[in-house]
């Protein structure tokens, strides 16, 4: 006896049935993916003198000599995690950084679950004897980073964390984005210079007052074989030189 259609559409395996759908989320998936990778932010950063990178462990061996002869002056290196992750390659990364004739800074991520005191300590201890050309800088932001904190202790804690740093002699930078910008630095830490994160034309958003902004988490830089995040200082040469000479060590 012959089937109807309706009734083989009814028998079908449930593989058969859950196939299209399912199908229909790869494609998404896979279109979201390729544009997110090749539709990236092209930010003009073309008139500002000085650039630099940032980079942790997960950049992997970096050929600093290429590094430096593509034009770039300045690296933070991520330093520190919480009250007890250090980067493992730190000392390697800064070394070749600092042959290669980079000025080189480090960064703490701050972790909003954890005594701020604790996290300078921790930080202080990785990179005090390592002599940063940079102000030590603290990367406070919301992803993955422990969202049921409430925006009043968590500022409690930084500034805990900012008090001892600069009370062993540092100059200290908040590293943060918009999001982090409004609950966390506007208001509270403004006396502490910003380390930006947008993509957005740096002379649009120049009234925040940020010395350093980070414009892309894509970028590509000789010596290194991963994508690395991109920056520049908000100034001249002229007014980068003076900067430099103005931090505390």
């Amino acid at each position: 006896m012959a089937l109807s259609h309706g009734k083989i559409s009814r028998d079908r395996p449930d593989y058969i049935k859950w196939a299209l759908p399912c199908g229909a989320l790869i494609a998404i998936a896979l279109f979201a993916f390729f544009t997110y990778r090749h539709f990236r932010p092209d930010v003009n950063v073309d008139r500002f003198e000085v650039r630099g990178i940032d980079v942790s462990r997960h950049n992997g061996n970096i050929d600093w000599h290429k590094v430096a002869d593509s034009g770039i002056r300045f690296v933070f290196i991520k330093a520190t995690e919480g009250a007890s992750f250090r980067n493992p390659i730190l000392n390697d990364q800064c070394l070749g950084a600092r042959e290669a004739g980079l000025k080189v800074g480090f960064y703490h991520f701050f972790r909003k679950n954890r005594d701020g005191v604790a996290q300078a300590r921790h930080f202080l201890a990785t990179v005090e004897a390592l002599h940063p050309d940079l102000p030590l800088a603290i990367d406070i932001e919301n992803s993955h980073n422990d969202n049921d904190v409430d925006d009043t202790t968590v500022v409690a804690q930084l500034m805990a964390m900012v008090a001892v740093l600069e009370q062993q002699g540092f100059s200290v930078m908040i590293y943060t984005n918009g999001d982090g910008y409004n609950a966390y630095y506007h208001g509270h830490l403004d006396q502490n210079e910003l380390w930006l994160s947008s993509f957005r034309e740096p002379d649009s958003i120049a009234h925040l007052g940020h010395r350093i902004q980070q414009y892309s988490h894509w970028g590509t830089v000789d010596g290194v074989s991963t994508d690395v995040d991109l920056n520049v200082f908000m100034g001249s040469e002229r007014d980068w030189e003076k900067w430099l000479k103005q931090q505390k060590h």
